[in-house]
């Protein structure tokens, strides 16, 4: 059935706000976003939903999360993220995610609908993968199986503090190691694909790990897949975008936390950002108190291309939109802040085509709130993803009915 929201403030995010304005979708899809007024009416069999005074969003994209890979961190059997051995690429993170999970219902109430979901450790993980945040499976939940190989890139400084047990030299020794084996694998990737391509190339065994990296290291550099490259300080975002760019790679950078101080770099080479510090605490004793808060508001004003990540633990993702609120408060425009948790996300992660903003022939997943979609005293209302309508329920909102219920006899007794 089709259905139509209308007299709402619509947020297309793409483009300019529709102060009472519609949207129509089908099927899942988002058939048309317009302005009311004409004697604009919908006839038929169509759902009319009457939002007047309130807002209509695209869901909002956590762009950096193990949703669906961690439940109870304290329950080994919950925490499906990491995999044996240090170079996996073939590892997809979607095939692991448990649809059942807790706490997407837990996300998607506040408007946190999609995510792209990383496996960890090791110097090679794995490759990330864009959920909706509703199906049977994860098939169903999946937008894009394959959003791009992960790389630990690390840590390039030494730790002198009480708690570190290995020398500098150590250290460096082991750094040394790490980087060997990324750039190995790289060669051997390109070494195995060379001579499965070649000529006696039927005789060459199939190997899923270096097979996994055919996207990223395809001959035409347009059709290459994204590499995340997980690093924070800045001689970490150096060294990786240096390594990405011998070796061709379209990259990201997923933590940035020394990203505003790498600006010319990553704007020279178009590397995006996936900024998961806003609330991260300052990390240099010349540090401003809102090092971290303001850092989005930089890579704004310079051009970076970027999103932004809550930088919680997994059963926290709910609050994502709190981190853009904190950016807004501290030098983003609430417009960039709304897209840096929406169509950000989207381009960062290759899915914009998809999800991000209200467009014809994207998929119908946003949601009716009553107020900016960063705010904190903001309320959902509606859900809707693929044009599915959701319940705003979870183990949270289910044990809050309970207790209220018990008070609720308790006053009807006396």
């Amino acid at each position: 059935m089709p259905v139509a929201i209308t007299n709402a403030k619509v947020h297309v995010v793409s483009g300019p706000v529709i102060e009472s304005g519609f949207v129509l979708f089908d099927k899942g899809k988002i058939v048309e976003v317009g302005a009311m007024g004409g004697g604009r009416v919908f006839t038929g069999t169509t759902r009319v939903i009457d939002a007047k005074g309130k807002r209509v969003f695209p869901g909002m994209i956590s762009p950096f999360t193990q949703l669906g890979l961690a439940e109870i961190a304290t329950v080994r059997a919950s925490r499906d993220f990491n995999e044996t051995g240090d170079l996996t690429p073939e590892v997809y993170a979607a095939v692991a995610v448990n649809p059942d999970s807790w706490l997407f219902p837990v996300a998607r109430v506040n408007g946190v609908l999609a995510s792209g979901v990383f496996p960890t450790g090791g110097s090679v993980p794995g490759r990330a993968s864009v959920l909706r945040h509703e199906g049977w499976t994860w098939e169903d939940m999946t937008v894009r199986r394959d959003a791009g190989l992960i790389v630990s890139w690390p840590s390039m400084r030494t730790v002198t503090a009480w708690w570190m047990d290995k020398s500098e030299d150590d250290q460096r020794k082991d750094r040394e190691k790490a980087i060997d084996r990324i750039r190995e694998a790289f060669r051997l990737a390109r070494a195995y694909i060379a001579e499965k391509d070649g000529p006696a190339g039927a005789a060459v065994p199939v190997d899923l790990r270096w097979e996994a990296m055919r996207g990223v290291l395809a001959a035409d550099a347009a059709k290459r897949s994204l590499v995340f490259f997980e690093a924070q300080e800045f001689d970490q975002i150096n060294a990786a975008v240096s390594f990405a760019v011998e070796q061709g790679l379209k990259a990201v950078i997923v933590g940035g936390r020394d990203a505003a101080l790498c600006i010319e770099l990553l704007k020279k080479h178009d590397v995006g950002v996936i900024y998961n510090n806003v609330m991260g605490m300052p990390r240099r004793d010349d540090a401003g108190y809102d090092d971290g808060y303001a850092a989005p508001a930089k890579l704004e004003a310079a051009g970076v291309r970027f999103c932004l990540a809550s930088g919680e633990e997994t059963p926290h993702e709910r609050n994502l939109p709190y981190a853009a609120g904190m950016a807004a408060a501290h030098g983003l425009s609430v417009e960039a802040a709304t897209k840096a948790v929406t169509l950000g996300a989207a381009q960062v992660l290759g899915v914009s085509d998809l999800l991000g903003s209200l467009e014809a022939g994207k998929e119908a997943t946003l949601f009716v709130c009553d107020g900016e979609a960063i705010d904190v005293t903001t309320q959902i209302e509606m859900v809707f993803i693929q044009g599915k309508e959701i319940a705003l329920v979870n183990k949270q909102t289910a044990l809050a009915e309970k207790y209220r219920e018990k008070y609720r006899r308790e006053k009807a007794a006396k």
